[in-house]
């Protein structure tokens, strides 16, 4: 039986993983195991590591690689070094990494630098800020890649990455999207005490490329809130450099019955929310990647998601507040999409079927570059 260790940080990536991490469970084959740390034991952001144990999963090992006013460098240290002792102490076949964040990133350099292979999930993708340095860095620490698109794996060929190595999968969070077992609106609304007929999702994070501005982007994010008559959920920020200065932002909402702010929502039930909601506004990937595949229109604010916003449904505006004002006052009614550029749902099946494949065990430890061939 091989052993699978798979390393969440974050409330997004968990939520990619989670159908990945399901379908190996009770698995003959394999033996799945998490690395849980990072936001997940952050109680400022709702501790999130009680949400992964009632998942119902085997192997939970929690980990703090925070302290007081850790900066991005100082917790990639101590999570390489909280990592690299739970690989020796596990010894796994294969580390399992998702995305973009610091925890992905030290847990390819574990992998490559102990000889254990190292699996990138969604790599080959484009994205704003510190974001899209630390991807593509934990694409190039990584052996095997299961991507979203062919696009992903056409950046991936021109970085030099193995053809071989590389796998379509689509999006995991899709499969959890069109789930059956999605929590109605009427749960979700009860749950968390959300008595909106309508409302926008607001989720706003920070920009660490453009900190020093941080402060009049937060303010007039939240001005222009305020200035709309639109009922919000709004959802904290991750935890990169310059979350502090948003929820500082976040407590002129404090009192107004037209906000329910939050310092995160479970995976499922934030999906039933999205799902149900008028619009989302912010910079969140949640606007790029999930509300497509519901319809709901978007109001991208900023360079985060640059690059990433490709539907005609998506508005982009700037961080001002008459820009960010206007966009909210435009028509925007849901649409349907039918081109499903980040999988069909059926991720997690082709997760295991490439699992299963006697030439992805084969893949050589020592990374190779392929030159692209000349046109």
């Amino acid at each position: 039986m091989k052993k699978i260790v798979f390393l969440t940080g974050t409330r997004a990536d968990f939520g990619k993983l989670k159908s990945l991490i399901q379908v190996l469970q009770n698995n003959n084959d394999f033996e799945p195991f998490i690395f849980v740390t990072g936001m997940h034991l952050l109680e400022k952001y709702g501790y999130t590591l009680i949400e992964i144990e009632r998942s119902g999963f085997k192997n939970i090992h929690a980990y703090k690689n925070h302290t007081h006013e850790t900066t991005m460098d100082l917790t990639l240290a101590k999570t390489i070094e909280g990592f690299s002792s739970y690989v020796k102490e596990v010894n796994p076949d294969l580390i399992i990494v998702h995305g973009d964040r610091v925890e992905a990133l030290a847990g390819a350099i574990v992998g490559s630098l102990n000889n254990v292979l190292v699996a990138h999930i969604e790599g080959g993708e484009l994205s704003g800020t510190i974001d899209e340095l630390i991807r593509h860095s934990v694409s190039k620490l990584s052996h095997i890649h299961f991507v979203a698109n062919d696009a992903a794996k056409k950046r991936l060929l021109q970085m030099g990455e193995l053809e071989t190595s590389i796998y379509v999968i689509g999006s995991p969070d899709v499969d959890v999207m069109f789930s059956t077992n999605l929590p109605t609106i009427e749960k979700v609304k009860a749950y968390y005490e959300i008595d909106f007929d309508t409302y926008g999702v607001a989720m706003f994070h920070p920009v660490t490329t453009e900190i020093k501005s941080m402060q009049l982007y937060a303010a007039n994010f939240v001005e222009a809130l305020l200035n709309d008559t639109k009922n919000y959920v709004v959802i904290y920020p991750n935890n990169d450099l310059g979350s502090e200065i948003i929820l500082k932002a976040y407590q002129r909402l404090t009192g107004n019955k037209r906000f329910r702010v939050f310092p995160s929502i479970r995976f499922e039930y934030f999906l039933t929310l999205l799902k149900h909601s008028d619009l989302i506004i912010g910079n969140s990937s949640a606007g790029i990647r999930e509300a497509p595949y519901y319809g709901i229109p978007t109001i991208n604010i900023g360079s985060r998601q640059e690059n990433r916003a490709v539907h005609s449904h998506i508005i982009n505006t700037d961080y001002s507040i008459a820009a960010i004002s206007e966009a909210l006052l435009l028509n925007k009614e849901k649409v349907t999409i039918t081109t499903a550029c980040f999988g069909s749902g059926t991720s997690a099946q082709e997760f295991l079927e490439s699992l299963n494949s006697k030439l992805l065990w084969k893949i050589n430890h020592q990374k190779q570059f392929r030159d692209l061939k000349n046109n």
